[in-house]
């Protein structure tokens, strides 16, 4: 049986939560539009507790409405990029379709990969600027107390698959808090 969600880090987990978001924000208005034609229906008014549960219904579904939204501006990694990349999968830690916010810019991130104390990515989106995303998950990671951490983030196929190539050929030992680094980037993502 296929599964329902795409977990997160997963490659078209962006595209799997646009889709289950429309489902969810969908059903929840039909609810509560469902409740306000039941109480008029049976009182006769709109002056009943059917009403009132139907305006607090409009609470959650419409905080699944901005969700939407949101994840209808986050692009995940293309499928040609993905099928260039896919070899790394079994290899190394990698990462697909994270989007990170902060207050001034979002940061798309089509691939990530994490090897030691090495973490690299790579951008589709020309808005991404390398350098601020960088400058971001390096002050995301210090805030958590996570040291010794290189961060990179290109927006070129090229030299990033080098990058990979040479995470490859590295004899580096997993990074002392490599469990906490993963559970960041999930964290500070969409």
């Amino acid at each position: 049986m296929k599964q329902l969600l795409v977990p997160k880090g997963a490659y078209g987990y962006l595209e799997n939560r646009r889709k289950y978001t429309a489902c969810r924000t969908v059903f929840f208005f039909l609810i509560c539009i469902g409740l306000y034609i039941m109480g008029i229906v049976s009182t006769g008014s709109n002056r009943n507790l059917l009403t009132i549960a139907a305006v607090l219904g409009c609470l959650p579904a419409c905080k699944s409405a901005v969700n939407f939204i949101i994840f209808m501006r986050a692009k995940g990694c293309s499928g040609a990029l993905h099928q260039k990349l896919s070899a790394y999968d079994e290899k190394l830690e990698t990462f697909y379709d994270l989007y990170f916010t902060s207050y001034q810019k979002n940061y798309p991130i089509s691939h990530m990969a994490l090897k030691g104390g090495m973490l690299c990515g790579i951008t589709e989106s020309p808005a991404c600027g390398c350098d601020e995303a960088k400058k971001h998950l390096e002050q995301m990671l210090s805030q958590e107390g996570i040291k010794n951490v290189v961060v990179n983030i290109f927006s070129q196929e090229e030299p990033y698959i080098d990058r990979l190539g040479r995470l490859l050929d590295m004899k580096e030992e997993d990074h002392k808090n490599r469990e906490d680094i993963v559970n960041l980037l999930y964290a500070v993502s969409l």
